[in-house]
């Protein structure tokens, strides 16, 4: 974080960086860290922590190593409503609202979602397929909005759409932080139950849990996760596929320790990713969900063959 405060197109020694965040430095310093690096940096770590945490949600409730929340469709529906909400409402409603704009349309999207895969039940292969349908479906609609707006429109939307924290300020950083502090923590105390849905849905019901009910709620938490992250950071692709995987690998299947470890990983990774996008093509800047796309997608196809005979 420190390292990522300090780099950009004017460096900035990282113990200046220190000075300047306990109230001395420069006012120049000031400037480039407290008005335009700082918020930069959180919202990143927060959209990050938001996506990883629904990410782990999902392969957790689904039972697949692939689901995350850009993959069946929750984060296209987020991203439908935001660039609903951006090209018709923006002039007229505060942009405070986009975050609720973008939760109700991927809360709409799951629901829909799960009910079409709903027979006696909900299979974890059924909502992964239909997911992915419906993940197509929307971005077709996304794209349709796009073309019939005026350009100037679209291609703010399309920006925002690779995903992107460029421009963040304190108001759009403090958008996001009441949904990562209700939602995150209530993740945690949610952990429990996506250990028990782990073992399989009779299983589950056995040892005595509501499982439909219980996968609802986890869904839900999941869904307001990547609503928010999608509000603030658009389409920021696979941060929820990658970290889980990573968390896994690090400290075991148990969901106490992989949502908060999650949530740390999908963070730092947005981090670094938005520090590399934003500094390595000086004086471009890149929107970071180009570069986790470029990593994520390898990533994917390697757990598509690894998981091949699953």
């Amino acid at each position: 974080m420190l390292l990522s405060t300090s780099l950009g197109d004017m460096r900035i020694h990282p113990l200046d960086v220190m000075r300047t965040l306990f109230g001395g430095g420069t006012d120049e310093h000031r400037l480039v860290i407290q008005k335009l690096r700082l918020p930069r940096i959180i919202a990143a770590f927060l959209v990050g922590a938001a996506l990883a945490v629904a990410g782990a949600i999902l392969q957790g409730i689904i039972r697949n190593p692939l689901a995350s929340p850009d993959i069946i469709g929750i984060t296209s529906g987020a991203s439908l409503a935001a660039v609903t909400f951006i090209s018709y409402l923006a002039g007229t409603v505060s942009i405070v609202w986009l975050p609720v704009a973008a939760m109700a349309g991927a809360a709409v999207t799951s629901i829909v979602i799960y009910m079409l895969a709903w027979r006696k039940g909900v299979t974890a292969i059924r909502l992964v397929l239909i997911g992915i349908g419906i993940n197509f479906l929307l971005g077709s609609i996304t794209k349709v909005i796009l073309v019939k707006n005026p350009i100037q429109t679209s291609s703010q939307a399309y920006i925002w759409l690779t995903g992107t924290v460029y421009g963040t300020d304190w108001s759009i950083v403090w958008m996001i932080v009441p949904w990562v502090a209700v939602f995150i923590p209530l993740a945690f105390v949610f952990a429990r139950n996506v250990n028990v849905l782990q073992l399989g849905d009779d299983i589950a019901a056995g040892a005595g849990s509501a499982v439909q009910r219980q996968r609802f709620a986890l869904l839900m938490i999941s869904v307001a996760l990547a609503g928010a992250a999608v509000s603030v950071g658009g389409a920021i692709s696979f941060i929820g596929l990658i970290a889980p995987h990573m968390t896994r690998k690090l400290i075991g299947p148990s969901f106490g320790g992989v949502l908060p470890v999650s949530a740390l990983i999908g963070g730092l990774i947005v981090v670094l990713s938005d520090t590399v996008a934003r500094t390595a093509f000086l004086p471009y800047d890149i929107p970071v969900g180009v570069f986790t796309a470029g990593v994520g997608a390898p990533f994917f196809i390697y757990l598509l063959y690894r998981n091949r005979n699953s």
